[in-house]
């Protein structure tokens, strides 16, 4: 048995209304090719990826976390906080695949190999298998625990309903609806010994990515949840009352997962315009300097993660021989500043760059 999906009063309708219309202008922001949109899209992933992992304890430093999901930095193998950023990175990568694929359909496989992917450092955990013991999530509080998952024997069982409930019930369902409910149902069955919620969250994820209007990064809520965690955990709990109950009523749930997503697109949407307003600032700098156009990609990046010789020189277009030049021409210039040296040698936007989009920014706004 799973939780029922509940009807929606008037408010949850009209919510569901506005998140319409906000995922349709993200959809026309993001669907045309814009100059900007790739390191947005690469900031916008390392965010989302590195909430998620942070919900669960595993915390690593933004821009490190961004060089690691963007496949710039390799993760030790000792580190378990840098491993889990980039093995759910992995994991999103297999959802993007898994969200275009014409011939897709939901198996008890596919989330045992998200849990693969997600937790394979891990290995002591049982990645890709479903659990053998008990499982239970402590309360922050102390006390109690939060929640008992069912008997490990009623897994399979409990599992298969999953699957089938994704492949063939609620496709009328809007999709924020239906992916929340993915979420509550494997974060309740709670099938793994260890990472659980990632894998329930990187499900909601595929379950929107599959809608097709908008990608992962952008239609996710991963980044609201690990900035609101004590809520989500919150709700949880009301729903769940501490132990697999699914006669109870889902409604609760469901209206936070759909306030989180309208908040996530309001800020998406902001992002955007920052970003096609910032390209427009770095565009100006670089005509009044006469530097070639290129060069507002290295500045782009540098204002977040940094800029690295290879990543740049890649997305310029350009020979490493090239990239170095210009990156020595952006540090000549005080616009960026090099941390590190030779091939691992990042550059970081000045304090005189900071300064430039602000004071330019304050005079297009006077």
């Amino acid at each position: 048995m799973l939780y029922e999906v509940p009807g929606l009063d008037k408010k949850l309708e009209a919510h569901l209304g506005e998140l319409d219309e906000l995922r349709t202008k993200l959809g026309d922001a993001t669907g045309v090719p814009r100059p900007w949109l790739g390191q947005l899209r690469r900031q916008v992933r390392a965010s989302s990826v590195g909430s998620s992992v942070a919900i669960e304890g595993f915390v690593v430093p933004e821009g490190e976390a961004a060089a690691l999901v963007a496949g710039e930095e390799i993760a030790p193998s000792e580190d378990s906080d840098r491993m889990a950023v980039a093995c759910y990175a992995h994991a999103m990568d297999h959802v993007g695949i898994m969200a275009t694929d014409p011939h897709f359909r939901w198996l008890d496989r596919v989330v045992l190999d998200l849990h693969f992917d997600a937790c394979y450092f891990e290995r002591d955990k049982r990645s890709g298998l479903w659990r053998e013991g008990p499982v239970y999530v402590t309360n922050p509080g102390g006390g109690a625990p939060a929640y008992e998952g069912p008997p490990p024997a009623e897994i399979p069982g409990l599992m298969d309903e999953v699957v089938d409930w994704l492949e063939h019930s609620h496709h009328d369902s809007h999709v924020a609806v239906r992916a929340a409910m993915a979420h509550l149902h494997i974060v309740s069955v709670h099938p793994f010994q260890d990472g659980n919620g990632r894998i329930a969250r990187i499900t909601q994820s595929l379950v929107l990515a599959r809608d097709g209007l908008l990608s992962a990064e952008f239609s996710s809520i991963e980044e609201y949840l690990g900035h609101n965690t004590r809520q989500y955990y919150a709700v949880l709990q009301r729903v769940q009352g501490g132990r697999y109950q699914p006669e109870r009523d889902a409604t609760p749930w469901v209206a936070f997962c759909i306030e989180a997503h309208l908040e996530q697109a309001r800020h998406r949407l902001r992002q955007i315009e920052r970003a096609a307003s910032r390209w427009s600032l770095l565009e100006q700098l670089t005509e009044e300097r006469g530097w070639p156009d290129r060069l507002v990609i290295a500045l782009e990046q540098s204002l977040f993660a940094g800029v690295e010789r290879a990543a740049y020189a890649n997305e310029a277009d350009v020979s490493p021989a090239t990239a170095s030049s210009d990156l020595r021409r952006l540090v000549d210039g005080g616009l960026v500043v090099q941390q590190g040296r030779t091939r691992g040698a990042r550059y970081l936007a000045s304090e005189g760059l900071l300064e430039y989009l602000g004071e330019v920014r304050r005079d297009r706004q006077s």
